[in-house]
């Protein structure tokens, strides 16, 4: 039986929430995606973001291939919001275009559409990527030029739960 690549690729993936010992392997996913996905600036938060997170964080994913971290990315909720937001979400740069980015994606949204309350999903993304979450549905709210940092617009996007 033959298997295209991708296919199985994704049939392999697993994912799980995050652990403090996956800190140094989403790094290594963000600096993968330095420069054209994130800025230089922004590692600095995202480290900060993983540190505060707690030891298990079920809103925050790993994504593993072979038991090795290769994508990572979360949901995130403010009290009292009918909106969830999809957070710090990436997939290591020698992965891409292998469907584990469309696998992060949807299995952030299951969580979102499990959520009591919750009827939209928000995100924050470049102009390198806005057209990967449109095909999930997603429509883009407002464009920031240069908004993430020099060259890197930002793209404020919206889905509506009710909606596939």
């Amino acid at each position: 039986m033959r298997f295209r690549r991708s296919t199985f690729l994704v049939n392999m993936i697993l994912s799980r929430p995050y652990q403090n010992g996956d800190f140094l392997s989403c790094l290594s996913i963000f600096d993968s995606n330095m420069p054209l996905f994130f800025t230089s600036e922004e590692r600095d938060d995202f480290a900060a973001f993983l540190a505060n997170l707690s030891g298990m964080d079920d809103h925050y994913l790993v994504v593993t291939l072979n038991e090795a971290v290769v994508a990572c990315g979360g949901l995130s909720l403010e009290v009292g919001s009918t909106s969830a937001s999809l957070t710090w979400g990436m997939v290591h740069s020698g992965y891409h275009q292998r469907g584990l980015g469309k696998r992060l994606t949807e299995e952030r949204l299951i969580r979102a559409r499990a959520l009591v309350g919750v009827s939209d999903v928000l995100l924050s993304t470049s102009q390198h990527t806005y057209c990967f979450y449109g095909r999930f549905g997603f429509e883009i709210l407002k464009i920031t030029p240069d908004g993430f940092g020099k060259g890197l617009d930002r793209y404020d996007m919206a889905l509506a739960l009710g909606e596939t």
